[in-house]
């Protein structure tokens, strides 16, 4: 059974129990639904649709981005070490399951990267005056090559989300000789994710 996480909780990723060989970062959210009243109804409105997108920042031991390939996102899917992709980008978050999925191979990924960063943003979402606190069923999972989900971290009805275009949502990090995940839950105004990246900026 998987570990639920709350914000600032973590959990060790334990090769024991676990094929870390490869593991899935999934991410799901649905758009809440709104109240339309009697006219909203009656004319069905169509439901908005929200284009989220899932980031991973690969950090090196002084916390920052060794090089500008470093950064996974819907414009550079695939890290240069092989190690790490994006699967594609929904743009919808419609059906269940994981909308957005980042594939980490472990133990293949270069000894200089000490943690994956993960962040999720909304495409436009300030010209779109879409935000974080209208997403309902968001969460992210790391699932291992088993198909074995060992932890989510869920952010619904997080009220610190209202306004908030952006997320850094959670990290994989080196842990002795394994990996641990931390669930982060730190909201962001912007909806750029490069604005979220300059901390990590070397």
């Amino acid at each position: 059974m998987a570990v639920s996480l709350r914000k600032g909780q973590g959990v060790s990723l334990r090769k024991e129990e676990n094929d870390l060989s490869q593991i899935t970062i999934g991410l799901g959210w649905d758009v809440a639904e709104e109240k339309r009243g009697f006219l909203g109804s009656l004319f069905g409105a169509k439901q908005e649709e929200y284009d989220l997108d899932a980031i991973a920042f690969l950090l090196g031991a002084n916390g920052k981005l060794p090089g500008p390939e470093d950064v996974v996102f819907y414009n550079a899917q695939r890290h240069a070490s092989g190690a790490l992709w994006l699967t594609g980008d929904n743009r919808t978050g419609e059906g269940d399951g994981d909308d957005e999925q980042i594939i980490v191979r472990l133990d293949q990924l270069p000894a200089k990267y000490e943690r994956i960063l993960f962040v999720v943003s909304i495409y436009e979402g300030k010209s779109k005056r879409q935000d974080l606190g209208k997403v309902a069923n968001a969460f992210i999972r790391a699932v291992d090559n088993r198909n074995k989900e060992m932890v989510r971290f869920d952010i619904s009805g997080d009220a610190s989300m209202a306004g908030r275009c952006s997320l850094t949502f959670a990290e994989v990090v080196r842990d002795g000789g394994g990996w641990k995940f931390n669930a982060i839950g730190t909201p962001h105004e912007t909806d750029r994710f490069v604005d979220v990246m300059r901390p990590y900026m070397p």
